[in-house]
């Protein structure tokens, strides 16, 4: 099992208004599953991404990543964490605009401590995957909201993450893109046995994944279990 999330509660005050973005949400996912999280707009999905993610803490329960609970890391272990084995995949992409794609890719490798040489080689590589030949020298603003989108993937990827999470990958994309992007995806899952886990509320992001866990008002009404393996 790479991540279980127990009895997970998230809350969040504005202005004296309490609002339960996760209510108990328990979870298991084993290492090499290509799954979702899919639910309405306020179903609690980005909220418990952030929180596999160590993004963010959880008002009370656990999250285990490799068997490690989160909630008892501080700081700079749960960057340390994030950094070697999760790879993420934002919504609005999180490029740094003034850096060219390979650049972009090159990224957290850089922070990983990774050599020169190697990130180079290993970032053009990964955008040849993503089929960005030629455009390894672009900036993100000089490039359409697709590309962006695979350059994001493969920054998420170069660095040989255990774990991707993808906020709605496919929410910027036209069909044909979002079809190619999840089959790179499924690719990677099944060569490279990189475990995937997207929030959408996109019918083929949950068609190609191979376990939906549902979410409405911050708990789950279906985990998916039976539906894959």
């Amino acid at each position: 099992m790479i991540l279980q999330a127990v009895e997970v509660t998230k809350v969040y005050e504005t202005r004296g208004v309490t609002t339960h973005a996760l209510d108990g949400v328990s979870l298991q996912m084993d290492e090499g599953e290509f799954s979702a999280i899919a639910g309405p707009s306020g179903s609690g999905k980005t909220t418990l991404l952030n929180l596999l993610g160590a993004l963010d803490t959880p008002t009370s329960g656990n999250v285990l990543l490799d068997g490690e609970e989160l909630t008892t890391l501080d700081s700079a272990a749960l960057a340390g964490l994030r950094l070697h084995k999760l790879g993420f995949v934002f919504q609005s992409y999180n490029l740094i605009p003034v850096l060219s794609a390979c650049e972009n890719v090159e990224f957290v490798m850089d922070l990983q401590g990774v050599e020169a040489g190697e990130r180079k080689q290993r970032a053009r590589e990964v955008l040849e995957r993503v089929g960005l030949s030629g455009l390894e020298d672009k900036r993100p603003p000089e490039m359409s909201g697709g590309q962006q989108q695979r350059v994001a993937v493969a920054r998420a990827i170069a660095s040989r993450p255990r774990l991707v999470l993808a906020d709605e990958p496919t929410a910027n994309l036209d069909s044909d893109t979002a079809k190619r992007l999840l089959e790179l995806m499924a690719e990677l899952n099944q060569v490279e046995g990189i475990t995937f886990l997207f929030s959408t509320h996109d019918p083929l992001v949950m068609e190609a994944a191979q376990r939906v866990v549902r979410l409405r008002d911050g708990r789950v009404v279906d985990d998916g279990a039976g539906n894959h393996g």
